[in-house]
């Protein structure tokens, strides 16, 4: 039986996204493990590197390396699902370096600038959108961002258009398009602090529960068409009910941004009800990924891509689903908005959905544009355990935060007579917050394991045969013996 390893040499340009977007991923936990002891020992790094700095620079480098990751994906899969090269492997590469030349200097502007001084050397009295969180991005960046998007879009739509089109490259061509189209509201900057707000969350909500739902949803079921030899047909259909709730309730579920802003009433009523049922498409999502690995016709090497795929699943729907459900009805969000309990469940969302799925892809993808089907048993098996000590990190982070939260709600929101002071609640919740560094030191040993996966058994290539060897669990035990290949 033949083996799959590179089909088109165009999607060798993919690495050059998945390296940079690992570095700057190690970038953004570095930066957020400071902002952990920041809590605990405020003057740490000042005043070369103060806490609202700190936070910039680990919130844009999570945007940035994300979006690295998206379009290394893209490059590597859009060839392999359109069956014909990609349109130009050049321009692909052009834009990689002004992305990442564009990046590093934006960085090193927080780093060594006021942020009122980068502004005024950037052009920002011109059109004024710096100031905002996640949108912090002076204007020659942003315009930057929208030229490299623009001429991606460009390069994957031209290749989708030259050759096979199918239900997974087109529905991460929605989500793609939908991802720059978004980003256009960034510009937009109005004196009125109500419109300001509702124009922001077009961006960051549209965002991560709408449009980049369905580069989720893309990735997720290439990876699992790839490894377990399922009909395509049959995941084409789990996708298109996917993405049909995830945009319904996404879209409609923006309204749970707009209960305090100055918006109508009536947002209370349909930001609820639509964020109640958010949690649908990832619970599906959940349901299609094990359905799939189960019915699957064939045992794939990579057995640690399909760990990372299940645990997507999984915990996309716990960090998205489940967390977000927790504080997501306007009543209870009336005490918990801004509160611990809100990054508890950003961290668990944004790991579990986008972060996993990003490291899903590469796990699969890196291997064959090395030259093998698979790393060794020995690589594999570092990266699982990588996957484990990852997760065990970012739970012991999410349970410490959310206990921080309920504390903070219970001193501070709760009571009606002799609330606590922001200040005064925060010293009492120190206890959770040395939990979170633990948290966070442990989640940054299993990335440093998950990075060393690529260096171990570098020459050794697993066969289909080796592949029952490696550990996993219960749903990466051996299939049955059918055998398809996609």
């Amino acid at each position: 039986m033949s083996t799959h390893i590179l089909k088109y040499e165009s999607q060798r340009v993919a690495k050059l996204y998945f390296i940079a977007a690992m570095g700057l991923f190690a970038g953004q936990i570095l930066f957020g493990i400071g902002l952990g002891l920041q809590y605990l020992l405020g003057d740490l790094l000042f005043p070369y590197i103060p806490f609202n700095i700190a936070r910039m620079v680990h919130t844009n480098l999570l945007i940035v390396w994300l979006l690295f990751g998206f379009m290394g994906a893209a490059y590597y899969l859009i060839p392999e699902e359109a069956e014909t090269e990609l349109h130009s492997p050049r321009l692909a590469i052009a834009l990689f370096w002004i992305f990442l030349v564009a990046g590093a200097l934006t960085i090193v502007g927080y780093l060594t600038l006021p942020y009122a001084k980068l502004a005024e050397l950037t052009g920002n009295e011109l059109l004024q959108t710096m100031g905002r969180e996640f949108l912090e991005q002076p204007l020659p960046t942003k315009l930057g961002i929208v030229v490299v998007a623009l001429g991606f879009l460009y390069n994957i739509s031209m290749t989708v258009l030259k050759g096979r089109k199918t239900a997974i490259s087109l529905v991460l061509l929605m989500g793609l398009w939908g991802l720059a189209l978004m980003f256009l509201f960034s510009f937009v900057n109005p004196h009125n602090l109500v419109r300001d707000k509702m124009y922001w969350w077009f961006v960051v909500h549209l965002w991560v529960e709408g449009v980049w739902e369905l580069i989720l949803g893309a990735l997720l079921a290439f990876v699992l068409v790839k490894t377990t030899g399922v009909d395509r047909e049959v995941i084409d259909k789990w996708l298109y009910v996917i993405i049909a709730f995830a945009l319904m309730t996404g879209i409609l579920g923006t309204g749970h941004h707009f209960y305090f802003i100055g918006l109508p009433g009536y947002w209370q009523w349909i930001g609820s009800v639509f964020s109640a049922m958010e949690p649908i498409p990832f619970f599906m999502m959940t349901v299609f990924a094990f359905n799939m690995v189960q019915r699957r016709r064939r045992e794939h090497p990579n057995q640690a891509a399909i760990l990372w795929a299940v645990g997507t699943s999984v915990l996309g729907f716990l960090g998205a689903g489940l967390w977000g459900f927790i504080h997501t009805l306007s009543p209870v969000n009336y005490y918990t908005h801004g509160t611990q309990i809100t990054a508890a469940h950003g961290h668990l969302a944004f790991y579990g959905a986008y972060v996993l799925v990003v490291i899903t892809l590469i796990s699969y993808a890196m291997p064959t544009l090395r030259g093998r089907v698979a790393n060794s048993k020995q690589a594999q098996n570092v990266e699982m355990w990588s996957f484990w000590i990852m997760t065990i990190g970012m739970a012991t982070m999410v349970l410490a935060l959310t206990g921080a939260g309920i504390l903070q709600v219970w001193l501070q929101r709760m009571p009606t007579d002799g609330a606590m002071g922001f200040m005064a609640t925060q010293d009492q919740l120190r206890f959770f917050y040395w939990i979170r560094v633990v948290g966070g030191v442990t989640f940054l040993i299993g990335q440093f394991a998950y990075f060393a996966s690529f260096f171990i058994g570098g020459d050794h290539v697993l066969s289909e045969d080796q592949a029952p060897a490696l550990g996993g669990g219960g749903i990466l035990r051996r299939a049955p013996a059918r055998q398809r290949m996609d």
